[in-house]
């Protein structure tokens, strides 16, 4: 659609911070009111939609769409989302290894294994690993602990998170960048490792780098987003 205002501003009010067009409040695509948690966060938000042209492109406003996602989505079905975050534990990317001798099981150790470990120490727990794709189901223990470290997480934080896990299929990684244990270079490396190891092998094809640098803006996006509220 055209751009309908000229300026853009942000005033903190009792929930948090508004985002104001031409002094107008902002309200989600439900009609919530857009309020944003942290000042950085609506700083943020406000940059999007001060950078749009003469037309506004939803597309590149991606912090601004995980903040609609948070109020509309993520509120209303709140314990669905911690569900969804909470299954990519139980089948973990970075649990599921190639068979032992494998040249790409010795990658995957020397990479996954630090990840693992310390999302380990960190919460108390054990994962199983499994070498071939056969699904193994990991502990209630393992499970009912990063539960409750994704129960603690808030709306907005949800909203970010679980694209961090999504995308990578994997909810350690996920907790070891939102933890800052790791650099998101290092999680994402290991989120595609086989991705890379095959293209070591046989060669890049064009439509999956592409892919994978499309996928690679949207987990930097939702990473930059969780950065705006953890500060």
């Amino acid at each position: 659609m055209k751009r309908f205002y000229k300026t853009v501003t942000t005033e903190p009010v009792e929930a948090g911070h508004a985002l104001l067009l031409d002094g107008r409040s902002v309200k989600t695509p439900l009609r919530a009111p857009l309020i944003l948690p942290t000042a950085a966060l609506a700083e943020a938000v406000a940059a999007e939609w001060h950078a749009q042209g003469e037309e506004i492109v939803i597309a590149s406003m991606p912090l601004t769409g995980f903040a609609n996602a948070a109020i509309d989505q993520v509120v209303p079905n709140r314990q669905r989302f911690i569900d969804d975050i909470v299954a990519y534990g139980e089948t973990d990317t970075l649990c599921y290894r190639a068979d032992p001798g494998d040249p790409l099981a010795e990658r995957q150790d020397r990479d996954w294994e630090p990840i693992l470990q310390w999302a380990e120490n960190r919460y108390d727990i054990r994962m199983i690993h499994v070498a071939g794709i056969i699904h193994q189901p990991q502990s209630s223990h393992s499970l009912s602990r990063l539960r409750s470290v994704v129960a603690a997480m808030d709306p907005f934080v949800l909203a970010g998170f679980s694209t961090l896990a999504a995308i990578g299929g994997s909810l350690i990684g996920a907790l070891a960048l939102w933890e800052q244990a790791f650099d998101s270079g290092t999680i994402w490396r290991a989120i595609c490792l086989e991705e890379l190891w095959q293209e070591e092998l046989w060669g890049a094809d064009a439509e999956a780098v592409a892919a994978r640098e499309h996928r690679r803006g949207a987990f930097d996006a939702a990473w930059r987003f969780c950065c705006t509220i953890k500060g």
